[in-house]
């Protein structure tokens, strides 16, 4: 069960490596999503659920929604408005 463990904190840490490096900005929220799912992962391996819950809907979900709705946003706003012809 230990290599459980291991192998979840090796997914937490590539993961969290690969989106402080990673040039899109989707790629890296979905990222920072995946090292939540982990922890909410861990936190249920080490005997509180009620956490894990938490972190598995707020943490992981909500979180990661709400930054890929303000990414897309932010980009739109980011080309500016279109020009009529």
């Amino acid at each position: 069960m230990i290599l459980i463990d291991i192998f979840v904190g090796a997914i937490m840490l590539a993961a969290a490596a690969a989106a402080m490096w990673v040039r899109n900005l989707v790629s890296a929220v979905i990222l920072v999503g995946v090292v939540s799912l982990a922890a909410s992962f861990i936190f249920l391996r080490l005997g509180a659920p009620d956490v894990a819950m938490t972190e598995a809907a707020i943490g992981s979900a909500l979180s990661t929604v709400i930054f890929l709705i303000v990414v897309r946003r932010t980009e739109s706003h980011e080309k500016g408005p279109e020009v009529q012809r």
